[in-house]
C-alpha cells in the first residue's frame, strides 16, 4: 500500500436498501416507499407501553444514587413480569386503597369526634345594605345582560339580511338565466337589453322592440317575502304596453264613414296561467302588440297602394273594404294600455260579437309566411349565370313572352288581397249554410239535408245536398247535389255530371234549390210508379205549357195503371205548387154525353176526361205517401 502519502479521511455510509413489494411478470420490481417523518414518529410511539403501572415502575427502578449504565435501565424498563398474577395483585391493592379512603371519609362525616362543622359568621354591616343599592346593582346587571343580548340579536339580523341578499342575488341570476333561454339578451354598458322584434325571423317592421331587464328592489327585507315575488322585472316601451288584437268583421255597409274608427272595441284580457312568471306574460303581451301593429301597418300600406274598382278606406285604426255590394269588411287594431278609458254612453244595445277569429288567426299565419319568404330570399344563394327569380321568368327571353305574360308572372298577392278573398269565401259559405237551413226549416216536404265536408281550404269548401221524402229515402235518391263554394261563385255538380255556376247572390241559390225540390216530387212519382207497377207515359223536367213560373220551370209526369184503365197526371212548379189529375175509363164517366159516332162497344174502354184531385184533402204525411195511396186505390184487385 502507499505508506508514504498523507492519510485521507473517507466517510462511508450504509447502502439505503428498501424492501421489494412486488415483482411483475416482466421482471419489474416495485419497492416499498420510505416512511415520512410523521409515519416514523407514529411507528416509534407504538413501541411505548402505556399500560404499565407506576408502582411496578418504582419497584423496578433503582435509586438515583446508584449509577448504572443506560443499557441496564432500558433492559429493566422493557423486562416482562416474572409472576403471571402480578397485574391482578396490583389492581386488588389499588381497589383496597380506594375503599379505605372512602371508609375514612364516611367516618369523618358521621362521627362528630373527628371534625365539627360550624356556620361562618357574617359581617353585620353587609347584611344591613339598603334595598336601593340592591336594585341599582340588579339594574346594572340586567342592563349588561340586555346589552349582550342586543348585540347578539343585531349580529343575527345582519347575518340574516346578508343571507337574504345573497339568496336574492342567486334568484336574480337564475331568473336571468331562464329569461336568456327564452329571449334574446345583450349587455350594453351596465344595462341588460332584450329584443322583442321579429327581425331574426324575417320581419322588416322598423320598430326597435327593445326592453330592459332590471332588478326588483322594491321588497322590504324585514317583512315577509310574498309568494308571487320575482327578483327580476322588465321594462318595455310605452307604446307596447297593454294588450292588442286584430278584429276582423263582416257587416252591413255603414251609412256614415265619419263614424268609423271611433268605436272602442276590446275584449277581456286572458287570465294568467298558474306557475307562469310575470315578466314572461308581460313580454308575450308586448310582442303580440308589436306583431299586431306590424300586421296593421302592412295592411294599411297595401290598402293605399292597391288600385281596385272600389278603393279601400283607412280611417284611424280601421281599414274598410267592400267585398260584395252592400257589405263591408272591417279590419280594426284594438289596443288597450290598461288605463281607464272614458266610454261614451250609447242608446243602442250592445251588439253581438261579430269578430271572425278564423281570419285573425289567418292574418297571423300570413304575416309569418311573409317573414319566412323574406328570410329565405336572403339566405338562399343566387344563381351565378342568371338573375334570381322564377324559372318561367328566366325563360321569358328565349320563349318570347309578351308584356301581358311577363306581368302575370310577376304578380303576387299581398296580405290584404289574400284576407279579402278569405273573407269573401267565409261570407259566401255562411250565407249558403243560412239559405239551406232556412229552406229546411220552412219547407217540410220534401226534406233537404246538408252534409258539410271537413276537408276544406281557405278559398273553397264543399257541401253535399240531399233532397228526400220521409219514409221513402231508399227509392227517392234522384236529387243529389254537390256544392263547391268558392270566393265569388258557387259551382253545382249534379248526380249526372252536369255543372251549373251560380253567383254570390243569395236569391239565385234559393231559387235553384226550390226548383230542385219541385223536380224531386216528379222524380219521386216516377220512382214510385216503377215500384207500384205503373207505366210512365210521359216525363218532362221543363214543361212548356201552362202558366209561366217566375222561379225555374214546372215539371210534369203522366203514369198509367197496370191495366191501363186509369191514368194520373202530375204537374209541379216551384211557385204554383202541385196539381194532380186523374183520368177514368169512359164507362165510368157519368158526365160524358153519348155520341152518335162512337157506337161500338170497344170505344168504351178508352179513358175519359181528366178530373182534378183535391190534394189538400188527401190523407198522408207527405206528397209521396199520398201518391202511393192514390195509386193503390186506382189499382184493381187481382
Amino acid at each position: 500500500m502507499m505508506s508514504g502519502g498523507p492519510a485521507v479521511r473517507v466517510s462511508m455510509e450504509s447502502q439505503c436498501e428498501r424492501q421489494v413489494q412486488e415483482v411483475s411478470l416482466d421482471g419489474l420490481e416495485t419497492y416499498v416507499p420510505p416512511l415520512s417523518m410523521s409515519q416514523n414518529l407514529a411507528k416509534l410511539a407504538q413501541r411505548i407501553d402505556f399500560d404499565q403501572s407506576s408502582d411496578s415502575e418504582q419497584e423496578s427502578r433503582e435509586p438515583w444514587s446508584q449509577p448504572e449504565p443506560e443499557e441496564d435501565e432500558g433492559a429493566l424498563k422493557f423486562q416482562p413480569s416474572l409472576w403471571p398474577w402480578d397485574s391482578v395483585r396490583n389492581n386488588l391493592r389499588s381497589a383496597l386503597t380506594e375503599m379505605c379512603v372512602l371508609h375514612d371519609v364516611l367516618s369523618v362525616l358521621k362521627d362528630k369526634k373527628y371534625m365539627a362543622l360550624d356556620p361562618v359568621s357574617q359581617d353585620p354591616s353587609v347584611t344591613k345594605t339598603p334595598q336601593v343599592f340592591q336594585l341599582i346593582s340588579k339594574k346594572k346587571s340586567l342592563a349588561t345582560a340586555a346589552q349582550l343580548l342586543l348585540k347578539g340579536a343585531e349580529k343575527l339580523t345582519k347575518s340574516l339580511a346578508e343571507n337574504q341578499e345573497q339568496r336574492r342575488q342567486r334568484d336574480f341570476n337564475s331568473e336571468l338565466l331562464r329569461l336568456r333561454s327564452q329571449w334574446k339578451l345583450r349587455k350594453v354598458g351596465h344595462k341588460i337589453l332584450g329584443d322583442l322584434s321579429y327581425r331574426s325571423a324575417g320581419s322588416l317592421f322598423p320598430h326597435h322592440g327593445t326592453f330592459e331587464v332590471i332588478k326588483n328592489t322594491d321588497i322590504d327585507l324585514d317583512k315577509k317575502v310574498p309568494d308571487n315575488y320575482c327578483p327580476l322585472n322588465v321594462q318595455i316601451p310605452s307604446d307596447l304596453e297593454g294588450s292588442a288584437y286584430i278584429k276582423v268583421s263582416i257587416q252591413k255597409q255603414s251609412a256614415d264613414i265619419g263614424d268609423l274608427g271611433t268605436v272602442s272595441l276590446f275584449r277581456r284580457q286572458p287570465k294568467a296561467k298558474p306557475g307562469s312568471q310575470m315578466w314572461h306574460l308581460k313580454l308575450e303581451a308586448a310582442q303580440n302588440v308589436l306583431l299586431c301593429k306590424e300586421i296593421f301597418a302592412q295592411l294599411s300600406r297595401e290598402a293605399v297602394q292597391i288600385k281596385s274598382q272600389i278603393p279601400h278606406i283607412v280611417v284611424k285604426n280601421q281599414i274598410i273594404s267592400q267585398p260584395f255590394p252592400g257589405l263591408q269588411l272591417s279590419i280594426s287594431l284594438c289596443h288597450s294600455t290598461g288605463e281607464k278609458k272614458i266610454q261614451r254612453a250609447s242608446p243602442d244595445k250592445s251588439k253581438p260579437d261579430d269578430h271572425l277569429y278564423v281570419l285573425e288567426h289567418n292574418l297571423h299565419q300570413l304575416i309569418r309566411e311573409f317573414h319566412k319568404q323574406t328570410l329565405s330570399s336572403v339566405v338562399m344563394p343566387h344563381p351565378a349565370s342568371s338573375p334570381f327569380g322564377h324559372k318561367r321568368l328566366r325563360l321569358a327571353g328565349p320563349m318570347a313572352y309578351d308584356k301581358a305574360e311577363i306581368s302575370s308572372l310577376q304578380q303576387s298577392e299581398g296580405l290584404l288581397e289574400k284576407i279579402i278573398k278569405q273573407a269573401k269565401h267565409i261570407f259566401l259559405r255562411s250565407r249558403t249554410a243560412r239559405t239551406i237551413d232556412s229552406l229546411a226549416s220552412r219547407i217540410e216536404d220534401p226534406q233537404i239535408q246538408a252534409h258539410w265536408s271537413n276537408i276544406n281550404s281557405v278559398y273553397e269548401s264543399s257541401v253535399k245536398v240531399l233532397i228526400t221524402s220521409q219514409g221513402y229515402e231508399q227509392i227517392c235518391k234522384s236529387i243529389q247535389l254537390q256544392l263547391n263554394i268558392g270566393v265569388e261563385q258557387i259551382r253545382v255538380v249534379h248526380r249526372d255530371g252536369r255543372v251549373i255556376t251560380l253567383s254570390h247572390q243569395e236569391q239565385e241559390l234559393q231559387d235553384f234549390l226550390l226548383s230542385q225540390m219541385s223536380q224531386h216530387q216528379v222524380h219521386a212519382v216516377q220512382q214510385l210508379a216503377k215500384v207500384m207497377g205503373w207505366h210512365v207515359l210521359s216525363f218532362s223536367n221543363h214543361v212548356g205549357l201552362g202558366p209561366i213560373e217566375s222561379i225555374g220551370n214546372a215539371s210534369a209526369i203522366t203514369v198509367a195503371s197496370p191495366s191501363g184503365e186509369h191514368a194520373i197526371s202530375v204537374r209541379n212548379g216551384p211557385e204554383s205548387g202541385c196539381k194532380v189529375l186523374v183520368q177514368f175509363p169512359r164507362s165510368q164517366a157519368k158526365e160524358l154525353l153519348k155520341s152518335d159516332v162512337l157506337q161500338e162497344g170497344r170505344w168504351t174502354h178508352l179513358r175519359g176526361p181528366y178530373r182534378e184531385v183535391h190534394w189538400g184533402r188527401m190523407e198522408g204525411r207527405n206528397f209521396v205517401y199520398k201518391m202511393e195511396l192514390l195509386m193503390a186505390a186506382l189499382t184493381p184487385c187481382p
